[in-house]
């Protein structure tokens, strides 16, 4: 394979036909929709074998974590775009290549090194503007998609990739989010499903699939939330949302309020898979920020 470093592809709005096309977008959909099955009717909780990989990816977001202990909040006037996400975003940059080595020991002398690192660091938002959203989140994803092209996670880490590795990334960004007060990139405000993420509510809706005493309604009663946010992804989304807002759901949350009235999860999950394509992949401002290399190329489908 000829290595090349990740560069932005996407420059106009009429390449986002060409990224649509490309080999990239076709793996991207595909490890979505592999995850997203593997987690059908699954709660976060199901017994898996973690595998060590799975164990590495959750003690490299741990060290990230310990990270913003180290780098609190600094005083200042703004309300939001707490500076020190700036400190905190500038040691990532710097010891990328150490934390990735340290958690994927068999990347050392990979020449993909430089391409998995620069999707690492655009996982957790943006250093200049200091705000987060469903690009950051689908450079995660990204990240983790390649490490299965190289082999490094199967499909027996499927499952765990989901109910674990992403339940910590999740976990991750919204203390992220709090602590420095970081700003939604690009939402449509009331209009939009999240502020901040969607593809756990994909996944979250899969793991809700055949569960018959939680019908699509539940997530509207904040005791079951509660009870809840810790067995599924769609759950903790929700709690996550009950904390930081305030007033009638319905009027703060219009996308899920409606979605509420969706007769089944599994209808759920595919109406969630046509929106996260309309309206993030397919969203030049979005897409605009993704690099391509040559794990995730932007070479046409072969």
């Amino acid at each position: 394979m000829d290595l090349q470093g990740p560069t932005k592809k996407i420059l106009r709005e009429t390449d986002v036909a060409t990224w649509q096309a490309s080999q990239a977008y076709r793996d991207y959909l595909k490890f979505l929709r592999d995850l997203n099955q593997a987690v059908m009717g699954k709660e976060n909780q199901s017994k898996t074998t973690d595998t060590p990989i799975v164990h590495s990816l959750i003690s490299m977001l741990n060290t990230l974590d310990k990270w913003i202990d180290e780098t609190p909040p600094v005083q200042q006037a703004q309300r939001f775009g707490n500076q020190a996400f700036r400190t905190f975003h500038g040691r990532l940059t710097q010891d990328a290549s150490k934390i990735l080595q340290e958690a994927l020991p068999e990347i050392t002398s990979s020449p993909s090194v430089e391409e998995l690192k620069a999707y690492l660091l655009d996982s957790f938002g943006n250093s200049t503007r200091i705000d987060y959203g469903t690009g950051h989140e689908a450079n995660f994803i990204i990240f983790l998609c390649c490490l299965s092209k190289l082999g490094l996670i199967t499909k027996e880490d499927f499952t765990p990739l989901v109910t674990k590795v992403f339940k910590r990334y999740l976990e991750l960004c919204r203390k992220l989010q709090l602590t420095y007060k970081m700003e939604p990139a690009g939402s449509h405000g009331v209009w939009s499903l999240d502020d901040f993420q969607f593809v756990p509510f994909i996944w979250g809706s899969a793991q809700l699939v055949d569960r018959p005493l939680l019908d699509t309604r539940s997530y509207l009663d904040e005791q079951t939330v509660e009870r809840l946010k810790d067995d599924f992804l769609f759950m903790g989304c929700i709690d996550f949302i009950n904390k930081v807002k305030s007033g009638p759901f319905s009027e703060h949350s219009n996308q899920l309020w409606n979605i509420s009235a969706v007769p089944s999860w599994s209808k759920i999950n595919l109406g969630l898979f046509k929106k996260y394509e309309a309206e993030v992949l397919q969203k030049f401002p979005v897409v605009q920020h993704i690099l391509f290399g040559s794990l995730f190329s932007f070479d046409p489908v072969k």
